[in-house]
Parts: structure tokens; C-alpha cells; sequence
């Protein structure tokens, strides 16, 4: 059995469920090998107590065939990072799926790689993808062509498990989710902005504003760099 490579990237202040939940569901893939990619093999910090520790570096990372980028704060970070867009457009064209869960869409699009295809991300941000030529996609996971992206943080797993079915087949897809026993039942109808109390999404909204002007900023400086390299290599 050939081994099917599969990288989550990681970078400090990424949301360890964004990464967790499709590694969970990644790791029972058969044939799969799961690599922890980092820029060094030192432990990143996640956006909560737990560090990570990178399994493999950029340098000595092999050809992927799954390219999954994880979201969280640090994503707006890594929208400008040179070394981190630099590994995702080396690795892109031998790929069989290039993927992302939640904010690391930006990651993807910052780095060129969903200019006109469709994409989701967390709710928050869907909407900025277009600064990077995407085409804005609100499905918990939007397929479109080799491109699969998942919305926010607990969406990553429904799109882990997607992925397994197209990596695999159904069977072991849906193996793979009685095995986890994913069955959600939330005490909330609150996962959604369409769902949520009004209230709640106003409180939340208020809470992100900070967070969500230096967003603005960055996907700013990211789109205008986008541009120029685009224009360069025209």
C-alpha cells in the first residue's frame, strides 16, 4: 500500500481543535501518515495551555499529498509570513487536496491558492476571503475542485471526515466517525450567527472587535503583496 502523506501545519497561537479534530480522524486514515509540520521542530504554543510539537520541519517535510492549514489567532500573523506562504505555494502543485479549517483559509488564500475557487472559513471571516480573489462559501465544507475547506474550529472534523471518504471510501469514513462516536447533540442552538440569540452574537461581536481591526490590517498588507507578486510575475 502506497503511504498517503498528510500535513497539518503548525504556528504559534493556532487553535488546537482546528488541528486535533482533523488529526484525530486523519491518524485512522488507512495507509496514512500524519506529519506535524512546522517551521522548526521546536513546540509552538497553542491558543490555549497546550503546546504542540512539530513532528517534521519545513525543510525536511516530503511532498504531501493532504496540505491542511488550521486557523486561529495566529493565522493573521501567518497571512504575512513569508516562510510559512513560501512552504504552502512549494508544496501546492503536487498535492492532491489542498485543505483548510477555519482561519487558515486566509492562510491558503494569502499564499494565492484559492484565487477563484470557492472556499469557507469560521463565520467571523468568510467574507474577507475575497480580498484575496476567493469566492466567499458559507457551507460547513466547501469542496471545489482539489480545494476542501472547512468553516470554524468543530467544522473540522465533519470536514476530516469528508476528506476520508474521498481519500478512501464512505465505509471507512463513516467507520472512522462510529469509532470517535461522533453523534452531536449540543445543548445550544448556538453554533450559528443564523441560530444564535441575537444578543449573544452582538456580545460576541464586541468581544472580537480588537481582535478584529488587526485582522483588517493584516489582510490588508497580505492582499497588497498578493497583488504586487501577481503583477511581477505577469
Amino acid at each position: 500500500m502506497t503511504t498517503l502523506q498528510i500535513g497539518l501545519l503548525l504556528f504559534p497561537k493556532v487553535t488546537q481543535l482546528d488541528l486535533t479534530g482533523p488529526l484525530q480522524v486523519f491518524s485512522r486514515i488507512p495507509g496514512a501518515k500524519v506529519h506535524l509540520v512546522g517551521k522548526t521542530l521546536g513546540a509552538v504554543s497553542s491558543d490555549t495551555v497546550l503546546s504542540l510539537p512539530p513532528t517534521i520541519s519545513f525543510a525536511d517535510c516530503p511532498q504531501l499529498d493532504v496540505i491542511c492549514v488550521p486557523g486561529g489567532a495566529g493565522a493573521d500573523d501567518m497571512i504575512n509570513d513569508e516562510a510559512m506562504l513560501a512552504f504552502l505555494r512549494q508544496q501546492a502543485p503536487g498535492a492532491r487536496y489542498v485543505t483548510s479549517v477555519c482561519t487558515g483559509a486566509l492562510v491558503l488564500a494569502a499564499a494565492g491558492l484559492l484565487r477563484g475557487y470557492r472556499a469557507t472559513a469560521h463565520w467571523s471571516t468568510v467574507d474577507d476571503l475575497a480580498a484575496f480573489g476567493a469566492i466567499p462559501d458559507r457551507s460547513r465544507v466547501c469542496i471545489d475542485r482539489n480545494r476542501i475547506t472547512g468553516g470554524g474550529v468543530t467544522a473540522g472534523i465533519d470536514f476530516a471526515l469528508t476528506l476520508a471518504s474521498l481519500l478512501a471510501d464512505r465505509a471507512t469514513a463513516e467507520g472512522i466517525q462510529l469509532m470517535l462516536e461522533y453523534n452531536p447533540a449540543p445543548p445550544f442552538n448556538a453554533g450559528s450567527p443564523d441560530t444564535a440569540p441575537k444578543e449573544v452574537v452582538e456580545l460576541l461581536r464586541s468581544r472580537m472587535q480588537g481582535s478584529r481591526q488587526s485582522r483588517t490590517d493584516a489582510i490588508a498588507r497580505a492582499a497588497a503583496r498578493l497583488k504586487a507578486q501577481t503583477e511581477t510575475a505577469a
